[in-house]
């Protein structure tokens, strides 16, 4: 098998290629760093990587599965960890000088659960400063005069330009869906407390999220799956079962799907070639057999959401990073330092507690409307990725993140010069299987 036929392949392909010793570990990773090698210069999706390091990983699954030791669902595949998560094999630097150098001495959760299935931990991708809009050193690998979008544009750019087929990051607000839209491929964000937070950067933990990113729904289903899990150290995580979330992807709906085509609050932010692409999308849906969608416009109350989020958002940044603010102020970006300066002097303790307090109530309010539909579709950014003097906007995400939703995005339409626009695809808390089997489908359709 080449090379490039190596690096493009799926993470579901490749894992069940070494199980059964098609090919190597060692092959595939090889694969990925020859692509990397190609094209870092211009993508620029990595912080830390050794090629070295990378090689004796593969070379240890190689060697596992050759004495016939057990294998989890990653064996042997090369995933990305945004610079955000401690590895204690690797520095994590947060996207920040304040933080150059620091190397811990533990796994975060994921990542540890990442090893346990077999991954191999290629390297540490870049993330704008302390996760957040400050734009890294990372380009769209569609276009490199373009932003791949925040914060996590490292792993967006190293799965998109088929640096490695997975790579995890996180979502505060957009960063997980914005950049997977920009770069053309799927992001998934897992409802609040599947996936274990412990040993990442917390921003706030009202609103922290770990997301997935892949070329297919069902290798986004797959690497989820081996993180998701209760955790003692992280107490928004919950002892039940995990849901079966690569069977479902996998599976086709039992009935033709319900769905609901929401524009959202931000309709008007959209530009108008997402717009009308929509439109289109939701005229073509329309026309497959057996399938309802309609269109269904939420209130002004969710439009409210968007500055509720931003209070919790900042009053939680101006606590977490109270030591880099109070040691180094000049060393943190104007608009980083400008939005914990917010949070510090702007929202009192009524506008904190009154935001805390409308997530209940909104998700209670969505689980009544949304309750009757396998997923609702709607923009997961404004359009197509803008210049990289911004990491873009991620308003179409904030309601979704501030309840805690599931949200998958797709690559399904395209823009401007045939870049990619994502298609959001959301549902209540907790329904993150039926969420995939949908946008599996939906991602399968033949609407032309």
């Amino acid at each position: 098998m080449t090379s490039n036929a190596l690096e493009w392949m799926s993470a579901k392909d490749a894992a069940a290629a070494i199980a059964a010793g098609r090919i190597t570990s060692k092959e595939l990773t090889e694969a990925c760093l020859a692509s990397i090698e190609r094209q870092e210069e211009t993508v620029g999706a990595w912080t830390f990587l050794r090629r070295e390091h990378a090689l004796m990983q593969a070379e240890m699954a190689d060697d596992a599965h050759r004495a016939g030791r057990p294998q989890g669902p990653l064996h042997g595949v090369p995933v990305g960890v945004k610079d955000i998560f401690d590895t204690h094999d690797m520095p994590t630097e947060d996207g920040s000088p304040l933080h150059a150098g620091r190397t811990p001495r533990r796994d975060a959760t994921a990542v540890a659960r990442l090893r346990q299935a077999g991954a191999i931990i290629m390297g540490k991708t870049v993330t704008t400063e302390f996760a957040v809009y400050n734009p890294g050193k990372t380009a769209n690998p569609h276009d490199p005069s373009r932003t791949p979008g925040g914060s996590s544009s490292g792993s967006a750019a190293a799965v998109a330009a088929g640096m490695v087929p997975l790579a995890i990051g996180s979502q505060t607000n957009g960063s997980v869906i914005r950049p997977a839209s920009f770069c053309g491929i799927v992001g998934y964000k897992p409802s609040f407390g599947l996936i274990s937070r412990h040993g990442a950067l917390t921003l706030s933990r009202t609103l922290d999220h770990v997301g997935v990113f892949a070329r297919s729904v069902e290798d986004a289903a797959l690497i989820a799956e081996c993180m998701i899990g209760f955790d003692p150290a992280d107490p928004d995580t919950r002892p039940v079962a995990p849901p079966p979330l690569l069977a479902a992807a996998q599976s086709a709906p039992p009935v033709p799907p319900r769905l609901a085509f929401v524009p959202s609050p931000v309709w008007d932010q959209a530009e108008p070639e997402t717009q009308a692409a929509f439109e289109e999308l939701f005229e073509a849906v329309k026309e497959v057999p057996g399938v309802h969608i309609e269109r269904l416009d939420l209130s002004e109350r969710y439009a409210e959401a968007i500055e509720l989020h931003r209070v919790i958002m900042e009053t939680d940044l101006a606590v977490n990073l109270r030591a880099e603010y109070d040691a180094a102020p000049d060393q943190i970006s104007p608009v980083l330092r400008a939005m914990i300066e917010r949070g510090r002097r702007e929202h009192g303790a009524f506008d904190y507690a009154r935001a805390i307090a409308s997530i209940p109530a909104l998700n209670s309010l969505l689980e009544d409307i949304l309750f009757a539909y396998d997923a609702i579709i709607t923009p997961a950014a404004p359009g197509v990725a803008p210049p990289r003097a911004t990491t873009g906007s991620p308003v179409f995400c904030t309601l979704w993140t501030h309840c805690g939703l599931p949200a998958v995005t797709i690559p399904l339409l395209q823009g401007e010069r045939g870049l990619p626009i994502g298609v959001q695809l959301v549902s209540i808390r907790g329904d993150d299987a039926r969420l995939l089997r949908t946008a599996s489908w939906l991602a399968k359709l033949d609407l032309s």
